[in-house]
């Protein structure tokens, strides 16, 4: 890696690559970042961490060189083929279907605060008063332990991002029927389902950019060694210290 990036960052000086611009730009874009308005506040910045500005700077400015090159002798020559894109989707096409979606609202007791005989005497009291007609976004106000806010609204989560046994005792729900009493790894959790979105398989059209994007990323993946490999054949290269890390 050490050899790849003293090979590149030769060609970039050989090619008088400027990236003045890149580099004012990156480093505007970093105090803008960090809330900071001049030069001299990153440069405390930096020094409270321990870091030489000056050395970083420099190391940035090889850095972008080093893309620049890559931009210049891979990058802008990468040039996709529809059919290539067409026959991906044909081939792939489990890769471009969209989970469903749950979004919940849910009333959550801590296992980890309650002790078994308060939890089992809340859930009770909580069943209690839905059955009698209490909405569930005042149980939510009056008894979880979790976000309040909206009634307990948590969003949306795809098929997957939730707990197993969350997602087990609400996928059979219609939206605006509450699930019994569910265990989790945190906690006991009573969840209103508010909206589903079924699962759908992604169009041509739709599923395209994702496709170009993970074929741009291989042919460059490929191009890149292919250059890098190339680029050590051209040189002399001799190394002198083969552990030079040590390890």
């Amino acid at each position: 890696m050490m050899i790849t990036d003293l090979l590149l960052l030769q060609k970039a000086r050989e090619q008088n690559l400027n990236v003045k611009e890149q580099l004012k730009a990156t480093i505007e874009k970093i105090k803008e970042d960090n809330h900071l308005s001049s030069d001299e506040e990153l440069i405390r910045a930096m020094n409270a961490q321990g870091v030489d500005y000056n050395v970083w700077v420099k190391e940035l400015e090889e850095n972008l060189m080093r893309q620049a090159v890559i931009y210049v002798e891979v990058d802008r020559n990468i040039v996709l083929n529809d059919s290539d894109t067409v026959s991906y989707y044909k081939k792939k096409p489990e890769e471009f279907v969209v989970p469903p979606e749950y979004r919940i609202k849910a009333i959550y007791l801590s296992g980890a605060t309650n002790p078994a005989d308060q939890l089992e005497e809340k859930r009770n009291a909580i069943s209690e008063k839905l059955k009698s007609g209490t909405s569930f976004e005042d149980l939510v106000a009056e008894y979880s332990e979790g976000p309040k806010e909206n009634g307990g609204d948590l969003g949306f989560f795809k098929k997957g991002e939730l707990d197993k046994n969350i997602e087990q005792g609400i996928e059979k729900l219609k939206p605006g029927e509450i699930s019994s009493w569910i265990e989790a790894k945190n906690g006991w959790y009573l969840v209103k389902l508010e909206e589903k979105k079924e699962s759908y398989q992604k169009t041509f059209d739709q599923a395209r950019p994702e496709i170009e994007q993970k074929l741009y990323l291989q042919i460059r993946e490929q191009k890149i060694n292919d250059y890098v490999k190339k680029l050590k054949e051209e040189s002399f290269i001799k190394i002198l210290k083969p552990n030079p890390l040590n390890l």
